[in-house]
């Protein structure tokens, strides 16, 4: 009697598990496994489920450990699940911790010549004959560890009813219309669910079945969202230098913008260059802002670090730029290819001495391409650096997405001033506060006017840019700056608020955190707990939190950084008035949040009042 036979018996039937599950996909870095795991995360899409994929993966080229995790589910919650109830294992290097992982009542699918103990009777059992089917359909040895990965695509789609020919259209779509290599892929998978047919009895309640969730929706990462915005946005200029997980923002713009940013007579409106370091990146942002370009980099943590004194010079001397922030797991190199949310203090104080940069906090793909354009008008608005902060779960997962909406307000270049305005006022000065607003005016390089040139200064100036020491002329170019933030603060995206009827509690959450609190929130009110939620989406952070803090005898701060560096901020705006009410519920672990630490944190905290 096969083993699936043996173990699976062993458990008692169940209902059917319809659209609402998590599949686990353990395999090596590098061998291939993302083609089979994007044709079912797409081939699920197409059928109209609810799906995310997260991919966990080494910082090493090839050869490590990687799992590829893509949950359903039916009521659309994206967050990532702590246990799978399918579980993949192709990878003997980690076949012993991923059998242990398996949500109990699930089942696991593994390479039949990973031999092990496998004595769980709550699960079920399904050996999946990857090399052998592998060999048959590919002659090549250098191709065949890729195929392999195809066999337990066929063998999962016949355990869960998934059909044949969604995958074939996936991979049509991975494979860009080219027959040759979706038909070597689908007689793998054929091969592999004909087997599964004959050999498999089947012992778990997981089914997929078509819904109409996902109509008009899109599956895209952040990275690419981000890209999209800030072409659509009006970019003109972006430098950047590699680095994980930012890298595939200027990526894509290197891919979309020739199709999208290219006029009739063939001249490009932009230009993409790739920097030596970081430092002489957000160097030539920063100098192309100056110059009136639309200037955009990325980069994450350790890139950060060394954009500091251009970071702190765009500030002082009021210079348009938007810098993307991809977080990732600090200090130092860190784990380059785990999440966290712990740039918030660095990015909002960059620099040496007194200074506060304008932040916006996206949560998903969509809020991406908003912000990418957003972030433009933001910075020249405002004249000065933006920080977009988003991370590697945002960044370089697939997640659902509506489709984005085109820009619905022209392009807001901000105070600038042309010949025809220097005409009329006769001059200006280019750090005065005119309006009241701390905003001054400006004039970009080359405008036609005796009077439009200025000495543009990172050190002591007056309000007409000339150069001063004195403490008079500090102390108040500060203060206009100070002011100058203060009204960004109403005029920056808003927290999106959701208030519970009678809730004595509050969630304040941002970025990558919100998918969680969302599912974690149906879980509190399942335990008759009631939440209100807000979500905060930019820094410096808005006058309404304050509202929202009063209204509630205790609030949870949730976040992903072991410093509770939100938590910090709060406090800091609050002023002691309702600080004490902020408590911290925080974890950095390298992993996205789940609903179910909140939920398990919240009561816990609460059962201790």
């Amino acid at each position: 009697m096969a083993l699936s036979e043996v173990a699976g018996s062993q458990q008692t039937e169940r209902d059917p598990v319809v659209n609402n599950f998590s599949i686990m996909v353990a395999t090596k870095n590098g061998s291939g496994s993302q083609t089979a795991n994007t044709a079912l995360l797409r081939a699920l899409f197409k059928m109209g489920i609810p799906v995310t994929g997260k991919n966990l993966f080494p910082s090493n080229i090839q050869g490590l450990p990687t799992w590829y995790t893509i949950r359903l589910s039916a009521d659309g919650f994206a967050a990532r699940r702590p246990r799978s109830e399918i579980v993949i294992a192709m990878n003997p290097a980690t076949a012993i911790e991923d059998y242990a992982g398996v949500e109990p009542g699930g089942a696991f699918l593994y390479a039949d010549d990973i031999k092990m103990p496998m004595d769980r009777t709550d699960i079920a059992h399904y050996a999946i004959p990857a090399k052998a089917i592998s060999i048959k359909h590919e002659k090549d040895p250098k191709l065949r560890g890729y195929v392999a990965n195809m066999v337990y695509v066929g063998a999962l789609a016949h355990l869960l009813g998934l059909q044949l020919e969604e995958l074939e259209s996936a991979l049509m779509y991975h494979f860009k219309g080219k027959r040759k290599p979706v038909d070597l892929n689908m007689a793998v998978i054929r091969a592999s669910a004909e087997h599964a047919a004959a050999n498999y009895k089947k012992h778990d309640p997981f089914t997929v079945e078509r819904m109409n969730k996902t109509d008009g929706m899109l599956m895209i990462d952040g990275n690419t969202a981000a890209a999209l915005g800030a072409i659509y946005g009006g970019f003109t200029f972006c430098a950047w230098y590699p680095i994980t997980p930012a890298t595939s923002m200027p990526e894509a713009l290197i891919s979309f913008s020739p199709g999208l940013r290219t006029e009739a007579d063939g001249k490009r409106t932009y230009a993409i260059v790739q920097a030596e370091d970081e430092l002489a990146a957000l160097g030539m942002v920063i100098g192309a802002g100056w110059a009136g370009a639309r200037s955009v980099t990325s980069t994450s943590g350790p890139g950060i670090s060394l954009m500091a004194e251009f970071a702190g010079y765009g500030y002082f001397a009021e210079i348009p730029a938007v810098i993307w922030d991809v977080q990732r797991m600090g200090p130092s190199t860190g784990l380059p290819t785990r999440v966290s949310q712990g740039d918030v203090l660095k990015t909002y104080f960059l620099g040496h001495g007194d200074s506060r940069h304008i932040c916006l906090i996206p949560c998903d793909p969509y809020e991406c391409f908003e912000f990418g354009w957003k972030s433009f008008d933001v910075a020249e608005r405002f004249q000065t650096p933006v920080f977009v902060l988003s991370d590697l779960d945002i960044g370089m997962n697939q997640w659902m997405s509506k489709p984005f909406d085109y820009p619905d307000l022209p392009q807001d270049r901000g105070k600038v001033l042309g010949a025809e305005a220097l005409d009329r006022l006769g001059g200006f000065a280019r750090y005065k506060d005119v309006d009241g607003d701390g905003i001054p005016y400006r004039t970009l390089p080359g405008t036609p006017h005796p009077l439009a040139a200025y000495f543009t200064r990172g050190t002591g100036h007056t309000e007409k840019a000339t150069l001063s020491e004195r403490p008079a002329d500090w102390t108040g170019n500060l203060d206009r700056i100070r002011a100058k933030f203060e009204t960004a603060r109403a005029e920056l995206p808003q927290p999106i608020v959701s208030l519970a009827d009678g809730a004595e509690v509050g969630l304040i959450a941002y970025g990558s955190a919100h998918p969680a609190i969302e599912e974690a929130l149906s879980r509190l009110e399942q335990t008759g707990l009631k939440a209100s939620y807000l979500r905060v989406r930019a820094l410096p952070l808005a006058e309404s939190i304050k509202d929202f803090v009063a209204a509630h005898k205790r609030v949870y701060v949730v976040e992903m950084n072991d410093d509770a560096q939100m938590l910090q901020l709060l406090r800091l705006h609050l002023s002691g008035v309702e600080g004490d009410k902020l408590r911290a519920a925080n974890l950095c672990d390298g992993l996205p949040l789940t609903a179910r630490w909140i939920t398990e944190t919240i009561l816990s905290k609460e059962a201790s009042q």
